[in-house]
């Protein structure tokens, strides 16, 4: 066993991209294995080996070797893990920034990720994402595996039928994997840089969650920019060979179509998902979605009243993770033991511990802060300058309080920041707060999170205005022109200050209650 990880044993014994894919093509060639459901394509296992060769033959004739990084620019779709399988196959790193950041934010972290090539979905603003750096780029559109588009730079350049055994080369344990992005613990996200051996030992913990199986038909709907769903569909999709079905985001209007027509067993969760489906009811229940036996809910706490009376509206197995972008799975629920309002026992893989102000564990039923390591979690951080802060070999602190139960199952009890945690996406208070600020009519502003039945958390904005001409829908309008929607405060309040201790700091615990006070006096 590689040294890369640690102690610990493996349930499945780690294979590079070329065995896994080679194996599953001599297994089953005619399954399907990843179904874009966006565009109604899908492709098989054998198929799906000639096409990551036929790529990664493609980037290697084009300066791509071992340790080079290729950032790629794509929604959701079949092409997205094509390249990212094909740039993996040949030891390289994928570089997936996700797309929905600002552009001034894109091309900042282009710059610190220094890619040897660029890749970018035809529809995209290449130039406005990436700037003036100077790597090779190519634009991409749909695949073909016989007849590409002739105006497609990517996909017409690349052979076709090409032998594997052109391909001695391996991703390692040891390699890097991946370069992402933090959903935005910041202002700025933090750049995440993981080895092939902790998205192994992640892989094995999400197995080990749900005792997923090669028969099983998964469904993901959210970004693989994000960790989450790469370790929770894209990992099992390697280390089982199963069918993973793909698309660009949730619809709530044919979420229950997509599991009734491909027969899905296993989908990807997040509370507003949950809670869109548990508020707004399209009249499917547990006969109509036979096949759907299990669903997680992860990136944001989720209460034990919404998980009952999910399980009881649709008949699906509901299991609680928690995790994060540096550490990979933190804890999870079994689908063989679980634990209604807990987010379940440490994973697998997973050095975890409960600490006390001083850094020592702490005993059952006492709270403290949660901490994470090992092999499990990323090497480090990316700065501008390309050197890794590294985070191996030391404890990461989550931020996140916790207690341990008599049974070992963890609850997570509170943040210590003050995250705004809106549909599973990390918003930065002070993000929000530098917007408003660069408004020539705002004086002061805080942002904060308040609860929402759909969302978990809202965002919403307190300003003191310089003058009488400054109003609610004039913020707006200036925070519409730096902000996506899912980051646009949903209501504004005038006001003459701000709480703050003595020190200065925004006391934004005190702006919470008066929001909830506000909204007591309207009900």
């Amino acid at each position: 066993m590689s040294s890369a990880f640690g102690n610990h044993t493996l349930g499945i014994p780690y294979q590079p991209v070329a065995e896994m894919l080679a194996q599953y093509r001599a297994r089953d060639p005619h399954k399907r294995a990843i179904v874009d459901l966006d565009t109604g394509r899908s492709i098989t296992f054998g198929e799906l080996e000639q096409a990551v060769t036929d790529i990664a033959v493609f980037l290697k004739a084009r300066g791509v070797g071992k340790g080079g990084r290729v950032l790629l620019l794509s929604d959701e779709g079949l092409e997205k893990l094509l390249i990212w399988l094909a740039t993996w196959r040949i030891g390289a790193v994928i570089c997936p920034l996700n797309i929905e950041l600002n552009q001034k934010m894109m091309v900042e972290l282009t710059r610190a990720v220094d890619p040897a090539l660029i890749l970018c979905q035809k529809d995209l603003d290449m130039a406005a994402l990436v700037g003036d750096h100077p790597a090779p780029r190519l634009r991409f559109g749909e695949w073909s595996p016989a007849e590409p588009d002739p105006q497609d730079e990517l996909f017409a350049a690349v052979p076709r039928g090409r032998n594997a055994a052109e391909l001695p080369e391996r991703n390692e344990p040891e390699d890097v994997a991946c370069i992402f992005c933090t959903s935005g613990t910041t202002a700025r996200p933090k750049i995440v840089v993981y080895d092939h051996a902790a998205y192994w030992l992640n892989g094995l913990s999400t197995l080990e969650c749900l005792g997923l199986t090669e028969d099983d038909r998964t469904l993901e709907y959210r970004s693989f920019g994000w960790n989450s769903a790469q370790v929770l569909s894209l990992m099992p999709f390697l280390e089982k060979g199963l069918t993973m079905h793909i698309a660009k985001r949730f619809s709530h209007s044919r979420f229950f179509e997509w599991i009734q027509t491909f027969g899905i067993t296993f989908a990807a969760g997040v509370p507003t998902v949950l809670n869109m489906l548990l508020n707004r009811p399209l009249g499917y229940t547990a006969k109509d979605i036979p096949t759907l036996r299990l669903m997680t809910c992860s990136t944001a706490p989720l209460t034990a009243k919404q998980w009952s009376q999910f399980e009881e509206m649709y008949g699906v197995h509901l299991l609680q993770m928690y995790g994060m972008s540096e550490a990979g799975w933190v804890c999870g629920n079994r689908h063989y033991k679980f634990k209604l309002g807990t987010v379940g026992l440490p994973a697998l893989h997973q050095e975890f511990e409960i600490v006390d102000a001083d850094g020592k564990p702490c005993p059952p039923g006492v709270e403290g802060e949660i901490t994470a390591g090992g092999p499990h979690t990323a090497i480090g951080y990316l700065r501008d300058d390309g050197t890794i802060e590294p985070i191996r070999p030391n404890r990461i602190k989550t931020g996140d309080l916790g207690v341990r139960d008599e049974d070992g199952f963890i609850r997570v009890t509170g943040r210590t920041k003050d995250l705004i945690i809106r549909g599973g996406m990390n918003i930065a208070p002070l993000e929000i707060d530098e917007i408003l600020l660069r408004s020539s009519g705002v004086l002061e502003a805080a942002a904060v999170g308040v609860p929402d039945n759909i969302y978990g958390e809202e965002v919403v904005c307190y300003v003191i205005p310089k003058d009488r001409t400054v109003t609610e829908v004039s913020i707006l309008q200036h925070c519409q022109q730096y902000l996506p929607p899912a980051k646009m405060p949903k209501q504004v309040f005038l006001v003459s200050s701000l709480p703050k201790n003595d020190r200065g700091k925004i006391l934004r615990d005190k702006l919470r209650d008066d929001w909830s006070a506000r909204v007591a006096l309207s009900a």
